[in-house]
């Protein structure tokens, strides 16, 4: 029998994103409903690869294209809470990168719900892996790599 995942304290990622919850986000329970979660973790990672120069959205050549991911929930998140979104970079290989990232409510030591991605970066055009990461995603996952 597999143990239990822990939450993650914030020493856990060398990055942080804060993003805000909106009223659309949280589901009948009154949380933010699952798939959330998700786009928040979407939102994070590519707010940074953006704010480095390394994702150009409308015009890059090279585009990640997300082939995994999960969530393990520790507590619930709603609306109105303000969220800090802990980023690293847990695997990196030629053309893939495994993002993992811990959703912290605002000031909270440990985090909420903790998820990953793999991106498979592309060639826009024709879809195909790269060959290798270009430099300015090199050197974006150098400040996510703890």
């Amino acid at each position: 029998m597999t143990s239990r995942p822990q939450p993650d304290t914030r020493d856990a990622y060398p990055r942080f994103v804060p993003l805000t919850t909106r009223w659309m986000d949280n589901d009948v329970y009154g949380h933010l409903n699952n798939v959330v979660y998700y786009s928040l973790f979407d939102t994070a990672v590519n707010s940074l690869l953006i704010e480095a120069g390394a994702l150009d959205i409308h015009g890059g050549e090279v585009i990640g294209l997300v082939v995994e991911t999960h969530c393990n929930f520790f507590e619930s998140l709603a609306f109105p809470q303000r969220i800090e979104a802990g980023v690293r970079v847990a695997h990196q290989g030629r053309s893939s990168v495994r993002y993992e990232i811990g959703l912290f409510a605002e000031g909270a030591p440990t985090c909420a719900a903790r998820g990953h991605f793999v991106h498979v970066y592309v060639d826009r055009d024709n879809r195909r892996p790269v060959a290798e990461l270009p430099t300015a995603y090199l050197d974006a996952l150098k400040t996510l790599t703890p």
